[in-house]
């Protein structure tokens, strides 16, 4: 009987440089596969830092919130409203 592989050195050659092709396209695809978890990585890290800001912001409206006996408008935006005097609901409309 004979043996399944043969032993030639024509062979072993082939067998090489078959294995050495083998070799390089996986090195490359590794190598692609490494750049894609770097990427991966800087993206996760970023939108970390934007759900931090987010939950930075969210926690300064909710701040701001008035006590829940507290009649007056809320300004959760920061911007300068000024203050609701009886004065001004009873001005006379000029139509």
């Amino acid at each position: 009987m004979s043996e399944p592989f043969s032993t030639s050195s024509n062979l072993e050659v082939t067998d090489l440089g078959t294995l050495s092709a083998s070799v390089k396209r996986l090195s490359e695809k590794i190598a692609l596969i490494q750049d894609a978890v770097g990427n991966l990585n800087q993206n996760r890290a970023q939108l970390e830092g934007k759900i931090d800001d987010a939950h930075k912001r969210v926690q300064r409206i909710l701040s701001r919130l008035p006590d829940q006996n507290d009649g007056r408008q809320l300004n959760l935006l920061g911007e300068a409203v000024p203050p609701n005097t009886s004065e001004d609901d009873n001005e006379p409309t000029t139509h």
